[in-house]
This record gives structure tokens, sequence and C-alpha cells, in this order.
């Protein structure tokens, strides 16, 4: 999420979206919408770490 959000400016991921990273000199193709749709529906069993890394870059968690 952090390089979408440096190319782009902030974190609203449409959910269609596919990031490609490069991994040990290798493209991966993440599903980073369906990721973050899911963890922000599923947050109650990410990690207190993982929740403090996703708000450190600017995710926003529906009241």
């Amino acid at each position: 999420m952090a390089q979408y959000k440096d190319r782009e400016g902030h974190v609203k991921v449409p959910r269609a979206h596919t990031e490609t990273v490069v991994i040990d000199d290798q493209e991966h193709a993440i599903k980073l919408g369906v990721f973050l749709s899911n963890a922000k529906s599923r947050r109650g069993k990410l990690t207190t770490d993982k929740l403090q890394q996703l708000a450190d870059l600017g995710l926003e968690w529906a009241v």
C-alpha cells in the first residue's frame, strides 16, 4: 500500500486494483483493492501491529 500511496498520493484504492510489486527481482501482482476491502471488513482479526501499519499509511476505518 505504501507504493500505491507514494505514486497516487492517497490510499483510496479501488476494489478491482491490482498492484505490481517487485520481490527478489520478480514481479508479483497483488490484489491490493481486494486485500484492503477484506481487511476493513475483518479488521477484528488483524494484529495490533498490522492495524497500526495501515493507520500510519492513512487508512481510515468506518465507524
